[in-house]
């Protein structure tokens, strides 16, 4: 990680070990996803992203399922026994030993802290030459969270838990969210310290600022500024609560950067889209990760934009549309009840109603191309591999299995036959 110029060691440790058994599911929690994407994956993805040289994931329960999702991208530790917070991180050791830096500590079901808080803890905790950063919120009901207790000089005296505080410590709404920066070298020693005195019988991290403390080494805090950061998923619902968090999140950066979204209760806008200014996303809209939009486009409703669309400017998408893998060209109107799939399509055209490329031949995925100005009837089947030139006119109601030349009209069904009835 660069800091004021210097390339600064990090390593992620991520606590992944955990049963999660009030899912309700025969899955991981870990591998449970929001907006496509597995819970532990994006936290994985966030440790690399705030520039981490390593990531540790610490896995237990069902680790085959959070390996499968993780891949090579990161390294692995095993926590057979779950003897507490402590414990989990004492099964890294074997990748901290040996090398100084700071090891940041993150938890796989807590998967939606934003990329410049992670970075101001880490960058908090260099500058300041602390042994010790901890995230911490200001919570208004803090009831149930360890307290964050403070000396008169700002350090970090100790974190006390609920059924542990006073009647004073209880007042304090400054609370800790169980993410830490920490020196790498000390952390290994305080681990090497810690005791399981308590009545679970665990090996609680907490614990290690106490430690530290006692040693007389720095410690602080960085208060997070959203609290919905640091929710973690427990169940179902709190699943779909850090989901529509989300959802939220992402509507309002793309409404700042001058996209209108009619209702942001029913704009399901996934990660890394692209939208351009002027563009209106109408109500019950999904778009889905890495989708590229223009400007003063129009959007739905009931569209289903989905991976790998590159949208040019002007374009409208209108209701009932779903496409895939398919690239549109400026001032192209695809209106209604459309399907396209792995198309390219020009500028200044329009698919009519129903028409739909028949992509898959059941074995493979085959192409269509469109060229400019393209005027496709109403419940056309376009059956790929097959490319439709410029300024070409498709009959209503053709289903084209071949080539067709720019400046052709093609209608491709049978003659109308018309038979006197007979009552």
């Amino acid at each position: 990680m660069i800091i004021d110029g210097e390339d600064k060691f990090v390593i992620t440790v991520i606590m992944a070990a955990g049963k999660g058994t009030r899912m309700k599911s025969n899955k991981s929690k870990l591998v449970h996803k929001i907006y496509d994407k597995e819970l532990v994956k994006r936290v994985a993805e966030l440790a690399k992203e705030v520039g981490s040289d390593e990531v540790i994931a610490v896995v237990g329960h069902l680790k085959e399922q959070v390996e499968e999702v993780l891949g090579d991208s990161v390294k692995y530790a095993y926590q057979e026994e779950l003897l507490g917070t402590g414990h989990a991180v004492m099964q890294a050791k074997k990748y901290l030993e040996g090398k100084k830096g700071k090891v940041v500590i993150l938890y796989g079901d807590v998967p939606i802290i934003r990329k410049n808080t992670l970075e101001n803890l880490v960058t908090k905790s260099f500058k300041n030459k602390e042994y010790a950063t901890l995230l911490t919120a200001i919570y208004e009901n803090p009831t149930g969270y360890g307290r964050i207790i403070r000396d008169e000089g700002g350090n970090i005296k100790a974190i006390v838990e609920e059924k542990d505080a006073n009647m004073f410590e209880k007042e304090i709404k400054e609370i800790n969210s169980g993410i830490y920066c920490f020196d790498i070298e000390e952390l290994l020693s305080a681990l090497d310290e810690l005791k399981p005195n308590n009545v679970q019988g665990e090996y609680y991290l907490t614990d290690v600022i106490k430690i530290m403390n006692d040693k007389g080494l720095k410690t602080g805090a960085v208060i997070v500024e959203d609290n919905t950061e640091i929710l973690g998923v427990n169940d179902r619902a709190q699943l779909e609560l850090l989901t529509r968090v989300l959802r939220m999140r992402i509507n309002a950066e793309h409404m700042r950067r001058g996209v209108t979204i009619e209702d942001a209760n029913s704009a399901y806008i996934h990660d890394n889209v692209i939208i351009g200014m002027d563009t209106i996303i109408h109500p019950n809209t999904t778009i889905k990760s890495g989708v590229i939009i223009g400007e003063n486009c129009e959007i739905g409703p009931n569209a289903y934009i989905r991976e790998n669309c590159i949208i040019g400017n002007n374009v409208k998408i209108g209701n009932n549309v779903e496409i895939k893998n398919t690239k549109i060209g400026d001032r192209t109107k695809v209106p209604h009840f459309i399907y396209l799939g792995d198309t390219e399509i020009g500028e200044d055209g329009n698919i009519g109603c129903g028409t739909i490329t028949c992509n898959y031949d059941g074995k493979k995925k085959n192409k269509t191309i469109i060229g400019d100005r393209a005027f496709i009837g109403s419940n056309v089947n376009l059956v790929a591999p097959v490319k439709i030139g410029d300024d070409v006119i498709i009959g209503a109601g053709s289903t084209i299995t071949k080539d067709v030349p720019s400046n052709n009209l093609a209608v491709a069904r049978e003659k109308q036959v018309n038979i006197e009835r007979k009552d």
